[in-house]
């Protein structure tokens, strides 16, 4: 199947990371398109979150290159174009004095000088952004007196204030309710194919997630990427990857 996106946000050729003489990423290339829904799979430890530490230009390779926009990765300035939520970025202190209009408002930082005023168009986009996340409701409310859910879904509205083309997640469903998994699972898909903004995001919940997602990285020191993931969801797939016997739960059954 060829993938109709010719514009590469990120170009990774020759990717390894080791830390001394550990190796923790090996001889990794892939390209990320405008537009992709992309799924990031594989074993605690197989250098999933390294993989988009490397991306985001928080850790250095210890050989292969990265371009970001058709730009090296040292040479790449307009970080704004690129939205990051980590990991348990939303389990906030339940004392942290700051409201959901507030945490949403710091994501326009990035895209103005520190101390500066802001402008309308920050205010027009911390609103659009609290409005795609459905927070729009709860933005007098403190942070620390939310949901998982909720955190979860502003947290994603402050990486999206900036108006960025692509948004990475790194398990975001980590301490969050089935439902709200479910709410927040149709929210990305909505802001892909209304917004057209590409989204990488790790997770383990990929039965959830096999209905929507275009491509699926397995990332176990090596990648394999597969262009059509229901075909590639079998146990056997998901046991050889993970070491454990793995049982899928989704609604497709593959044909013989």
């Amino acid at each position: 199947m060829q993938i109709a996106f010719r514009v590469p946000i990120f170009e990774v050729k020759n990717l390894s990371f080791r830390v001394r003489d550990l190796k923790i990423l090996s001889n990794i290339s892939m390209e990320i398109f405008e537009g992709e829904y992309i799924a990031i799979i594989g074993p605690n430890g197989g250098g999933k979150t390294t993989l988009i530490r490397l991306l985001l230009g928080l850790e250095k390779p210890s050989s292969g290159e990265i371009k970001i926009f058709g730009k090296k990765y040292q040479n790449f300035k307009e970080w704004h174009k690129i939205g990051y939520v980590p990991q348990r970025a939303s389990l906030v202190d339940t004392n942290f004095p700051a409201t959901v209009e507030d945490i949403v408002s710091m994501g326009r930082v990035a895209k103005r000088k520190l101390f500066s005023r802001r402008s309308d168009e920050d205010r027009a986009a911390v609103e659009d952004a609290m409005k795609k996340m459905d927070v729009l409701d709860l933005r007098e409310k403190m942070v620390g007196t939310l949901s998982g859910g909720q955190r979860q879904r502003v947290m994603i509205a402050r990486a999206l204030a900036p108006k960025p083309r692509i948004l990475i997640l790194d398990e975001p469903n980590t301490g969050v309710d089935m439902v709200s998994q479910q709410r927040f699972y149709s929210l990305l898909s909505k802001l892909n194919k209304e917004e057209g903004i590409t989204i990488l995001f790790i997770t383990h919940d990929v039965g959830v997630i096999v209905d929507n997602i275009q491509r699926l990285f397995t990332i176990n020191q090596n990648a394999t990427i597969c262009n059509n993931p229901k075909e590639a969801m079998s146990c056997e797939d998901m046991s050889a990857l993970y070491g454990i016997n793995a049982h899928l739960l989704h609604n497709h059954k593959h044909e013989h």
